[in-house]
């Protein structure tokens, strides 16, 4: 179980990255560059008492996960895309991960948007101590095709330990026979993805958000170890990318740290059949028998 301080700045880091979150998605609209909602998304929490536990995730259509604009990218929303949101913040490592979906100046996939966002609310009314890890994903795929969709059977929700994103436990979006349960102290990343599409994501080119892999290794050239040293005090174990460092040519120097091995690109989550994707997500504190929801204010 946190203590009151941690317990304290795991909500905040959640309420700053639910703030973060609805910024981001009033943000987007046609015309929209998907970098200016990027970099107001990371700027409040920044500018909240906050550090990024990940790149703000901007993900379009068919695109499940893990794109993020780089310094240079101009494109816009376009009318009719569906834009999925997902942000978060850390306080010590205590992490806030939410996300939410919306479409730009139509209705055609309301509908769709809504079976993610009902999933993920479903789960939040019973998800504590106890529950058992296959009914969260047996709720989340009867609520998605209750509407006629599919749950991304290859993408889930995931447990969240201090400075490790992506800890322990996965939380699927199916009934995956899973039957441990969860216990007090826990904390769950709860994210169902809907999709008109087969339900399975596969990987795609490689995209702008990096993680360490040999942190220590050494590096000859002075410049380049200055920069992995700035990223390891900056990010410590998070993911993170070119745009949110504050460091001159950080492009230019992170390519180089994945050409040597030292970072590793995420690859983007595509839909297989190039299915819609919504996604709505919020992280819970197991405190009992109802679990705290912290991404909600």
């Amino acid at each position: 179980m946190l203590n009151s301080d941690q317990l304290e700045k795991l909500k905040k880091a959640g309420r700053v990255s639910a703030e973060a979150r609805d910024l981001g998605l009033s943000m987007v609209a046609e015309g929209v560059k998907l970098f200016d909602v990027a970099e107001e998304v990371e700027s409040y929490i920044k500018s909240h008492g906050c550090k990024l536990a990940f790149p703000c995730n901007i993900s379009i259509n068919e695109v499940a996960a893990h794109y993020t604009p780089s310094p240079d990218d101009k494109s816009v929303f376009d009318f009719g895309d569906v834009v999925k949101v997902d942000c978060g913040a850390h306080i010590d490592g205590f992490v806030g991960d939410t996300a939410g979906t919306v479409e730009v100046g139509s209705n055609r996939f309301r509908d769709l948007i809504e079976a993610s966002k009902d999933a993920r609310d479903s789960v939040m009314e019973f998800i504590g101590e106890g529950c058992v890890i296959n009914e969260i994903g047996k709720v989340v795929d009867m609520t998605i095709r209750s509407r006629g969709f599919v749950p991304i059977r290859n993408l889930t929700g995931h447990e969240i330990q201090p400075y490790n994103l992506h800890a322990g436990l996965a939380i699927p979006n199916y009934d995956d026979g899973n039957t441990d349960k969860l216990q007090a102290g826990m904390i769950i990343a709860c994210e169902p993805f809907a999709t008109n599409g087969e339900g399975l994501i596969e990987s795609g080119r490689p995209g702008n958000i990096c993680r360490l892999v040999r942190a220590d290794k050494p590096l000859k050239e002075p410049a380049l170890q200055e920069f992995l040293d700035y990223i390891k005090e900056e990010f410590s174990t998070f993911p993170f990318c070119a745009r949110s460092c504050d460091w001159p040519k950080a492009n230019l120097l992170l390519n180089k740290l994945v050409r040597q091995g030292v970072a590793s690109s995420y690859a983007i989550l595509n839909e297989v059949k190039g299915g819609c994707v919504t996604q709505s997500e919020h992280t819970v504190y197991i405190a009992g028998n109802k679990g705290e929801i912290t991404t909600i204010y």
